[in-house]
């Protein structure tokens, strides 16, 4: 038991299961507002504009077989709804547009979050490069170099390009050389199987 509760506290503890159900939620209620503002708003609108009354896809039948109500035993002109077969083109029309009105709205957000998006992360580039550039000219100043001087300015750049450089590739030879140190120190199934090829080609010859 105490082994079962671990393994559930390990898989509800994982960061995409976290992220699902956080997506869930927001999902459903976007849903929501979409779906309220389609059928609160839009199909209004829509019906207004097809019949000038408000109900124009309601209405939107093709009968296959009529029934009529009976009113006191009476046989009316009214249809019977619930006991007639008919195509009801207003259902399906209007899930279309339900369809339509949703994945343009959809849309629209995501161009919106993605141009949002973009313009946070060229505002974030240029407040870094701009800070960049504020710390290299307190750094070229602490060492005695004229900013407004373009030469000097481009002498440093150029005396500290190639002294990082040099920085790099001296770290990159010691990483190597530990590397290799590391290799000698812990053959692997490899060098093990080229050491003894070697060995038995000098006995060989």
């Amino acid at each position: 038991m105490k082994k079962f509760f671990k393994e559930f506290k390990e898989f509800i503890s994982r960061g995409n299961i976290l992220d699902m159900a956080v997506g869930v939620i927001i999902g459903g209620a976007f849903s929501a507002i979409v779906g309220a503002f389609t059928n609160g708003i839009i199909m209004p609108l829509v019906n207004l504009a097809l019949s000038g009354s408000g109900d124009g896809l309601s209405n939107a039948f093709t009968f296959l077989k009529k029934a009529y109500v009976i009113e006191e035993g009476v046989l009316t002109d009214k249809i019977d709804l619930a006991n007639s077969i008919y195509i009801d083109w207003g259902a399906f029309i209007t899930a279309v547009l339900n369809f339509l009105i949703i994945a343009m709205t959809l849309f629209i957000i995501i161009k919106v979050a993605m141009a949002s998006n973009k313009a946070f992360a060229k505002a974030r580039e240029a407040e870094a490069k701009n800070k960049a550039a504020k710390a290299n000219r307190r750094e070229m100043k602490a060492a005695g170099v004229n900013v407004k001087d373009k030469e000097a300015v481009k002498k440093y750049q150029e005396e500290k390009a190639a002294k990082e450089a040099e920085e790099k590739a001296k770290a990159d030879a010691e990483a190597a050389k530990k590397a290799e140190e590391e290799r000698k120190a812990n053959p692997t199934q490899e060098d093990l199987l080229k050491e003894i090829r070697d060995l038995l080609k000098k006995q060989a010859k």
